[in-house]
C-alpha cells in the first residue's frame, strides 16, 4: 500500500462497506442474540466482502487510503476487534491506517466510501460516496468512479 502524501484521501468505512456486518448481524441474532454486536468476538469474526478488500487494494495504488469506522459504544472490544480485521484482510502494514472515530465529518480529506449518513458522514466535506445506494450499488461501481 502507498502513504504518498501527495495522493488525494480516500476514507473507507468498514460495516457494510468492506465487510458484510449486517450478514452476520442477522446470522447471530437468529440463534438468540438480542444485541450481537454487543458480544466479544463479534466483530473479529465478521465476514469480508471479497471486492472491498481486492478493489481497497487496487486502490491504494492511487489514493492515500484509510479505513474510517466508528466504534460501538457498548462494545468496547470493537476498538481492538477492527484493529484485528483490518489485519487479518489487509495485512499488519495496513494497520496504521485505521481511524475509529465517531465524528467523520472532523477528518479532512477527498472521498468517503461509507453506507450510513451518521456519524458525520452527512457532513463530511469531501465527497461521501454513499455506498449501497442506486448511484453506489456495490464496489464495482465505485471502482468505475473513482478509476
Amino acid at each position: 500500500y502507498s502513504m504518498n502524501i501527495n495522493l488525494p484521501i480516500l476514507y473507507v468505512d468498514m460495516d457494510d462497506t468492506i465487510n458484510l456486518y449486517t450478514t452476520h448481524f442477522t446470522k447471530l441474532r437468529e440463534h438468540q442474540y438480542h444485541y450481537p454486536q454487543a458480544k466479544e468476538g463479534f466483530y473479529i469474526d465478521i465476514p469480508p466482502n471479497e471486492d472491498a478488500i481486492k478493489y481497497v487494494k487496487l486502490l491504494s495504488s492511487i489514493y492515500d487510503i484509510y479505513f474510517l469506522t466508528a466504534p460501538s459504544l457498548k462494545n468496547p472490544h470493537s476498538y481492538s476487534e477492527k484493529r484485528l480485521w483490518i489485519e487479518k484482510y489487509f495485512g499488519f502494514d495496513w494497520v496504521t491506517k485505521l481511524i475509529i472515530c465517531n465524528h467523520k465529518n472532523l477528518l479532512m480529506g477527498d472521498y468517503l466510501i461509507d453506507d450510513r449518513l451518521t456519524n458525520g458522514s452527512e457532513s463530511f466535506t469531501g465527497e461521501h460516496i454513499h455506498f449501497g445506494t442506486e448511484q453506489y450499488p456495490d464496489w464495482d461501481a465505485v471502482l468505475k468512479y473513482l478509476l
